[in-house]
């Protein structure tokens, strides 16, 4: 597991009050009922590419902010958000508010919850 800075830390858990976050078996069950959602790893593209959830795009946190609106035009579209263990996707989700998208939702625990959950990955 990686050791973050208490600095990071800090403001990851401060801009958490202001963001929407769920479960991994949140977002399974979603998957499961094929409901309407779009799944997006911030991760970098390589760790997208060793392996990433069944439905998620690649849309890494370097590049979200710029992107997103052209990728998702309209800004209430249900959007979920995941990185390796919580914390870039919930900056993300938190950025992404602010750029007036307000169906946004932060993965808990990341891809290393829901690798240790057992479920399904695509390689």
């Amino acid at each position: 597991m990686a050791h973050h800075s208490p600095r990071f830390l800090q403001l990851v858990d401060a801009i958490r009050v202001n963001i929407r976050e769920c479960t991994v078996h949140d977002v399974h069950q979603r998957i499961e009922h094929n409901r309407d959602f779009l799944l997006f790893d911030v991760r970098e593209e390589s760790e997208y590419a060793a392996g990433h959830l069944p439905r998620a795009k690649s849309l890494g946190k370097g590049i979200i902010e710029r992107d997103i609106e052209s990728v998702v035009p309209d800004p209430d579209t249900e959007i979920v958000l995941y990185c390796g263990g919580g914390f870039r996707s919930a900056l993300a989700a938190d950025n992404l508010q602010k750029m007036g998208y307000s169906n946004i939702i932060s993965m808990d625990g990341g891809f290393r919850s829901w690798n240790e959950a057992g479920y399904e990955v695509v390689k």
